[in-house]
């Protein structure tokens, strides 16, 4: 019997508040962006570099704190932790929105990274969600985190217009208290020990670094937040400096630009995942990116040549924050998808960290030329890594119910599941009596599988 896709009730519930609460931070880490260099230069003791330091500086108690509130998680309790780490994230705010000093402002960023839930939510989503629905779940909040991206870019000008820098940042206090009020409705998740992706089961964070694949998807993501905070130094500067617009206007110029590029890069991850040809449209995306950035550092002097770089470079950058998720779920062993996440994201938050960073002192040396050329140095690197990867496995995961068996016959097991055509890799949980399989289906053979005499149950 076929198990349904759908998406039940109480899931449903589930995925819209933890989309929601996910959304909600990425709102208010991300509203500053195209606002604080220009506005944060009327703060005590602001300099380049500061500014730079304070628009990255989230990244870095992010990257830090993403393991250890996963681990308290399992420990004390996922809701226990998002609510203390909504906690932080408001207590930030207040203290960035009360500060006139850069310096202020730097400490309340680090506070609002050191709510660092993005892990706990991903795992409190696993656990309220079957796993033949999860893809879809985690898509769903994929989706989201980028739409609040875009709405970020434009509403922070706008309400910095109104209410100035320090009203962005008690709209997202506000914000963290709407997302503990929202975290009430969310059920107590009875963790069941059926879910042990977050735990390492036959290897150890050795294999993810060991990886070459995960460390260039790593290197991906890193790279890809970085030049995306660093070029957050310059474009609002750009905007007011060279091209006179007003600060209001701001929103709207990354309205057009952000929107027209996520709609052009839909087609593009539909085409290449279909013609499974995602390994050419991936690096297509990161060589545009690049050629963007190379182009920038000329042709920022014209609008309409920096804003079509822009374009290009938006286009590329959409694709890659969608796609790069996805190769890491192919690319990861089975049964070590939590721990290679694990590290990717903590390689997200770096790379905003050192972009903002390294942004700020850029500006302060050279200029916009000397960040876009940071910018594109990046991208090169980036580029000349993509260009040995191998096309990636067309996969999907899959967990198989086994009735008992013997410890001493786990490799047997193993390679009989291997065997058999369309499963690519195979991670045996024996005290749970499950596998965890990464199937092609397309040359999955079902019968031979669900007809394995130790298959619990016969279904797809």
């Amino acid at each position: 019997m076929k198990s349904t896709n759908s998406l039940l009730p109480a899931e449903k519930r589930s995925v819209s508040i933890l989309a929601s609460l996910y959304a909600m931070r990425m709102l208010g880490l991300f509203m500053v962006l195209p606002v604080f260099m220009v506005e944060g230069q009327s703060l005590q003791g602001a300099n380049p570099t500061l500014l730079g330091l304070a628009i990255g500086v989230y990244g870095l108690s992010q990257a830090v704190l993403q393991i250890p509130f996963g681990i308290l998680s399992d420990k004390l309790g996922r809701k226990k932790m998002i609510f203390i780490g909504l906690v932080l994230f408001a207590l930030g705010s207040v203290v960035a929105a009360s500060s006139s000093s850069i310096y202020g402002v730097i400490v309340g960023r680090v506070l609002q990274g050191a709510g660092a839930i993005a892990s706990v939510l991903m795992a409190l989503l696993s656990d309220l969600t079957r796993e033949e629905n999860r893809t879809k779940a985690m898509a769903t909040v994929g989706m989201t985190i980028g739409l609040s991206f875009a709405v970020a870019l434009v509403l922070g000008p706008i309400l910095t217009a109104s209410f100035g820098l320090s009203g962005v940042f008690w709209v997202t206090a506000g914000l963290a208290v709407v997302g503990m009020l929202l975290l009430t409705r969310v059920p107590q998740a009875v963790q069941s020990k059926r879910h042990l992706e977050t735990q390492v089961v036959t290897g150890s964070l050795s294999s993810v670094f060991g990886n070459k694949e995960l460390m260039r998807l790593n290197w991906g993501i890193f790279s890809l937040h970085l030049v995306m905070t660093a070029l957050f130094v310059a474009i609002p500067i750009s905007l007011l400096n060279q091209f006179g617009f007003e600060k209001a206007q701001h929103g709207y110029f990354y309205l057009a630009v952000i929107f027209g590029a996520f709609v052009s890069m839909v087609p593009l991850i539909i085409i290449g995942e279909k013609r499974r040809q995602i390994r050419r449209f991936f690096q297509g995306a990161v060589l545009l990116l690049t050629v963007a950035l190379l182009a920038e550092i000329w042709g920022m002097t014209g609008f309409i040549s920096f804003t079509l770089l822009l374009f290009c470079f938006f286009v590329a950058f959409n694709y890659l924050e969608a796609t790069l998720p996805s190769l890491v779920s192919k690319v990861a062993p089975a049964g070590m998808r939590g721990t290679a996440m694990g590290v990717y994201s903590s390689s997200q938050f770096l790379g905003a960290f050192l972009g903002g960073t390294l942004g700020g002192v850029a500006y302060d040396m050279g200029g916009l030329a000397a960040v876009y050329g940071l910018c594109a140095t990046i991208g090169l690197v980036w580029t000349i890594l993509t260009m040995s990867m191998p096309e990636p496995p067309y996969t999907t995961s899959l967990v198989l119910p086994l009735r008992p068996f013997e410890h001493g016959s786990a490799e047997q097991v193993s390679q009989q599941l291997g065997n058999i055509p369309g499963v690519q890799d195979v991670t045996l949980v024996v005290e749970e009596h499950l596998a965890y399989l990464k199937i092609d289906r397309k040359c999955l053979d079902e019968e031979a599988l669900y007809k394995h005499p130790l298959a619990a149950r016969a279904e797809g």
